[in-house]
């Protein structure tokens, strides 16, 4: 039997996206699409998993409204969430299965692989790190989920928090890096759908490790491969890491 998927956001730019993705998707079908309000309880019966690329306060609304009726499981796409949603989110992954993620593309997941390994095996003293995106002029968080997921898998892999390393703004006198700092610069503009790069500056070479996001489609396909893999998982807190087998043991 399909699996039985609702759209949160549906008359949005990437609602509509995600509508195309289960249009083409053999073993995924539409049971209802949705703007705001949001649903009510009984609107959710029947579904199986809901994809939601809203807004933070909209995404944590819904998750607790599902895990109040123990499902449907979610794929969350919208990025920006504060300390206090991320806890309300990973709450209601007590009740339901839920993947959240800034990014929803296979190849800038396999970037994030590529980051770790760089991050491990150039050291801190030696090389800096510093990561640039660009966006369309609509997008309101900065930097970017996947700016910060990257961010995070360089300092995770040197064993080091992101919040203690994390240079987000430079302006005026600022005197010379930090050891072991990872820069963030950001770029809003125009139709830009995603632009993502690592570089690794030492003093005698460089290393940059990009990524271009070419139609957003490409982000609403892997949302919905993320919604048939969730479809069976127990409840939890997962990430395109884990629908993909990347992540680490």
């Amino acid at each position: 039997m399909p699996i039985k998927l609702a759209v949160a956001g549906a008359q949005g730019r990437m609602g509509q996206a995600v509508l195309k993705a289960i249009e083409a998707r053999d073993g995924a079908s539409l049971h209802f699409a949705f703007g705001r309000p949001g649903p009510a309880a009984d609107d959710l019966a029947g579904v199986d998993v809901v994809i939601d690329f809203t807004a933070p306060d909209a995404s944590v609304a819904l998750a607790t409204l599902c895990a109040e009726r123990a499902g449907p499981a979610l794929v969350l796409g919208a990025t920006g969430f504060t300390p206090a949603q991320e806890t309300q989110i990973a709450a209601a992954a007590q009740a339901i299965a839920i993947v959240r993620s800034g990014n929803f593309s296979l190849g800038v997941n396999v970037l994030l692989g590529l980051v770790r390994q760089a991050a491990r095996a150039l050291p801190a003293q030696t090389y800096d790190i510093e990561i640039a995106e660009a966006h369309h002029r609509r997008k309101v968080d900065a930097p970017s989920g996947t700016a910060l997921m990257l961010g995070q898998a360089a300092a995770q892999a040197r064993g080091v928090g992101l919040d203690g390393e994390a240079i987000r703004a430079r302006d005026g006198i600022i005197g010379p890096r930090p050891v072991g700092g990872i820069g963030f610069s950001v770029v809003r503009g125009g139709g830009i759908v995603g632009e993502h790069s690592v570089l690794f500056a030492a003093e005698d070479e460089l290393l940059t490790l990009s990524h271009s996001a070419r139609d957003r489609g490409l982000f609403a396909r892997g949302a919905v491969e993320a919604a048939l893999w969730v479809a069976t998982q127990p409840p939890g807190l997962y990430d395109m890491q884990d629908v993909l087998g990347f992540a680490e043991p």
